[in-house]
């Protein structure tokens, strides 16, 4: 594969930089596979400024590397249908790595490292006989039909040989992304059911999961779910489905959140009415009733529940302190910042992990792709998130510690023990020395007289 090849040695990592056979693009990987990017290649030679940016770069990449992965880091630039995209497979000790899509123009590489992770200790906390990635796609999620799916064939096209992801929907894809790509690499979860899928943003399997988190929490911080008052921030396909599901266990939604603003009705808001605003494409502030508010004002509103369902990092330690709830329980990956979630916990808010409270889509796609039903989805949705919700949670009150420091233990217990090599076969059972024919001969002679005839 190597025409020519640089190694770079820092902190007793190397790193080797390998030109590619068709010279378009440039892999960099480590002895050990902690990680794998795929950059556009430079013409040879390079200048000292190329050169110093592929130093930079590759001391960038194993700034994410620590002992469960990442097993990979891919970046993907097709310049005639403007396609940008990043891959991050974390790790694949458990099984194939099943990871969502997610559409928008500002994603970093960082951060579809950190969903990554968040994806291999969800599926490992689940129990999941897969491990964790995800990918983003750097455009509008709202571009013209045409123009999406020529990203998304593009995209799916190009990871066709990382045979060991396994795409689903994320945000700003959806069931018909899925669509594309299966019918471009036949490797795809979250398919429409017209193809044998289970539509797990349409049927809300992510938010029946964040409401079965939610009934389990509520008993370690004595709240009733009838009459208690529920925060939506990011009302879309995870969002409204957890308002669905928890409206229907007596909560009420006083506040919900998108991109263009928070409404705000302490009376209460008409969640059929609002799935049905949303989904004539217009904003939850063109609700007719209650307040509207700027779009990060849902922070502000006091509540029983408050669910972040959209991107991550909402709730850090410079807004934390304008959080009024007793219960937080997170729909979004990586909502909340370390320091923000240990505020919370010496502030007596209970904080349910990302990856413990919104596993449910991630156990639909799993379901599915071994070819159940969505009738077995919802139930291994409810018995996997209720045991591992209380389960943390039970512990946490127990030692004192964060929940996520308690799940983050749980979830790498199982995929070290999936990292392990298997332990030696045992030796063979010790049979004693056949006799010698002299022996037979001695005591058996008539049975030697009968094997001569």
């Amino acid at each position: 594969m190597s025409n020519q090849t640089s190694k770079h040695n820092q902190s007793t990592r190397q790193m080797i930089i390998e030109q590619s056979e068709d010279n378009n693009t440039t892999i960099l990987t480590s002895p050990k596979r902690l990680c794998q990017q795929r950059v556009t290649h430079f013409p040879s030679p390079l200048t000292k400024e190329q050169k110093e940016k592929q130093l930079l770069l590759t001391e960038s990449v194993f700034q994410f590397a620590d002992e469960l992965g990442p097993a990979k880091i891919t970046h993907i630039y097709e310049p005639l249908p403007g396609l940008k995209a990043i891959l991050v497979v974390d790790n694949v000790a458990c099984g194939p790595a099943i990871g969502g899509i997610r559409m928008a123009p500002d994603v970093s590489t960082e951060e579809v490292f950190r969903l990554a992770r968040s994806m291999t200790l969800k599926n490992a906390a689940a129990g999941l006989p897969h491990g964790g990635a995800k990918s983003a796609i750097l455009a509008d999620p709202k571009l013209p039909l045409s123009d999406k799916e020529r990203l998304i064939r593009t995209f799916a096209r190009a990871i066709k040989g990382i045979t060991e992801y396994i795409p689903g929907p994320n945000m700003g894809t959806d069931e018909q992304c899925m669509a594309w790509i299966e019918d471009e690499i036949g490797r795809a979860v979250g398919l429409p059911p017209e193809i044998g899928g289970i539509p797990l943003d349409q049927i809300g399997a992510t938010g029946f999961g964040l409401s079965i988190a939610t009934e389990i929490a509520s008993q370690f911080c004595a709240l009733d779910l009838e009459g208690s008052r529920l925060v939506i921030q990011g009302f879309g396909s995870v969002g409204k489905h957890a308002a669905r599901f928890l409206g229907n266990k007596g909560a009420v939604l006083v506040g919900a959140a998108d991109s263009k603003g928070t409404l705000f009705n302490p009376k209460g808001i008409d969640v059929a009415k609002l799935i049905e605003l949303k989904s004539a494409g217009k904003s939850v502030i063109d609700y007719p009733e209650g307040d509207k508010l700027e779009r990060e004002a849902a922070i502000d509103i006091e509540c029983d529940i408050w669910i972040p369902a959209a991107r991550p990092d909402v709730v850090r330690a410079d807004n934390v302190a304008r959080l009024q709830t007793k219960l937080v329980v997170q729909g979004a990956n990586i909502p909340f910042t370390i320091e923000a979630e240990q505020i919370c916990h010496d502030r007596n808010i209970l904080v349910v992990p990302d990856f413990i409270a919104n596993a449910g889509g991630v156990i639909c796609g799993a379901v599915e792709y071994r070819g159940g039903t969505q009738v077995i989805a919802f139930g291994t949705i409810e018995e996997k998130i209720r045991h591992n919700t209380a389960l943390v949670l039970e512990k946490a009150a127990r030692t004192g510690r964060l929940p996520r420091q308690v799940a983050v233990e749980l979830a790498e217990q199982r995929i070290r023990t999936a990292m392990s090599p298997p332990p030696p076969p045992p030796p063979p059972p010790h049979h004693p020395p056949p006799p010698t024919p002299e022996y037979q001969l001695s005591c058996h002679p008539f049975n030697l007289h009968a094997q001569l005839w």
